[in-house]
């Protein structure tokens, strides 16, 4: 990380535009670069480490559709300890549900899975944080949650209520670490203080750059956590990547985010759940596209319908809406404010463009503020950097996969 400080500091004394450019610069993927010799092994494949942990424990698993062993045709993980005798006391789903087929933002209920017979405790409903109760008859947690390395992203949220009930009740939480595939590189706003709701916890930019693994570390390290509890975690790390390996996921990580770009798009078009703009929800390319329903967004169109187990009641439901097609972005494809305020200016709305949600997802009520005084991107930008900069510090602490 000295040479990555070193190229920071260079462009800023030379007066870069913002903290993108330099960012991009030392981050640029050459795929050439980085020939992978050996598969990626996300912590789940490496049961020859974590196996002999589990035996004699009741267990607790947090997962959902993506916590499965690439290198046994994507067996799910409960199937693989139960087919091993392990003890497997309950699931504790997050957000999506354990099969990942509910809508964004739908209640996840507690009830019995029909395949395993497991009871499944919904952590994303009326309580997001497991009672004592919950813990009482396990001896440890697993969590196991493929994340995309995005602060509004709520599997990190649900992860850090675990690590709190984990440290309260004195059990021991076992992370299978998984890559991040937004892990590249680092940017946007980080979340100020007074500003923190499940799709935004921690005091970390919107990119942050973190494995599931590296954040809970830095969860405990900052002190983050109620009273400053202290969780008890081991991570089983991956083998065979670093932040520069680019990795495509084996299962869609939610409903309406189902390959490479757009998770790549994400983070960019992620600002528009704060507004009145259609991100492909009720489509077959959710995050992938955007737009309205006026010609004057743009000559590509795409109209919303109900789609069970994506989206049912999408943003402008059964409108034609009009706007920009994002489907051939490229996979290096990078935060970016210039759909949103394109789409800003375009609306004409001022005050109104925006819902009462926006300022949850920038962190704070400066990007709406900076948008509305017409500031430029380059001048939106420079206001990160300085915040960004210590993050950077900070992160390099954390870091499992330099």
């Amino acid at each position: 990380m000295k040479h990555i400080k070193l190229i920071l500091i260079a462009a800023i004394l030379l007066g870069s535009s913002g903290f993108c450019k330099s960012n991009s610069e030392r981050n640029e993927r050459k795929p050439d670069d980085h020939a992978v010799k050996a598969p990626v092994l996300p912590g789940a494949d490496r049961t020859d480490i974590y196996l002999p942990l589990l035996q004699g424990k009741k267990v607790a698993l947090a997962v959902n559709q993506t916590s499965v062993l690439t290198q046994k045709n994507n067996l799910h993980l409960v199937d693989f300890l139960l087919e091993e005798g392990i003890a497997v006391k309950k699931v504790f789903v997050p957000e999506h549900g354990f099969r990942g087929d509910a809508d964004a933002g739908e209640l996840v209920k507690n009830e019995i899975d029909t395949k395993t017979g497991l009871p499944l405790v919904s952590l994303y409903g009326d309580s997001k944080k497991p009672s004592k109760e919950a813990f009482s008859d396990i001896d440890l947690i697993i969590f196991d949650i493929q994340d995309v390395g995005v602060r509004f992203y709520t599997y990190i949220s649900t992860l850090h209520y675990l690590m709190e009930a984990c440290a309260e009740q004195g059990k021991p939480m076992l992370i299978m670490d998984r890559p991040n595939p937004n892990s590249d590189y680092v940017d946007g706003p980080v979340l100020k203080k007074g500003y923190e709701s499940f799709v935004g916890m921690h005091p970390i930019p919107v990119v942050h750059g973190l494995t599931v693994g590296e954040l809970a570390q830095m969860i405990n390290g900052e002190g983050w956590l109620k009273n400053q509890v202290q969780a008890d975690i081991e991570i089983i790390e991956i083998d065979n990547w670093d932040h520069s390996i680019q990795y495509s996921l084996p299962i869609k990580p939610s409903p309406n985010l189902p390959n490479d770009i757009s998770i790549r798009l994400y983070p960019s078009l992620c600002y528009f759940e704060g507004t009145d703009i259609s991100l492909g929800r009720g489509t077959t390319f959710p995050f992938q596209v955007y737009g309205y329903p006026d010609p004057k967004f743009g000559s590509f169109t795409f109209t919303p319908i109900s789609m069970e187990g994506m989206s049912k009641n999408p943003p402008h439901k059964d409108k034609r809406c009009y706007g920009k097609d994002l489907r051939k972005e490229a996979l290096n494809h990078r935060l970016t404010l210039e759909h949103l305020l394109e789409a800003y200016r375009t609306a004409d709305k001022g005050e109104k463009f925006f819902n009462n949600f926006f300022d949850k997802l920038a962190g704070s009520d400066q990007l709406r503020k900076d948008i509305l005084a017409g500031k430029s991107e380059t001048a939106i930008r420079n206001s990160w950097r300085k915040d960004l900069e210590e993050y950077l510090e900070k992160r390099d602490k954390y870091l499992l996969y330099p």
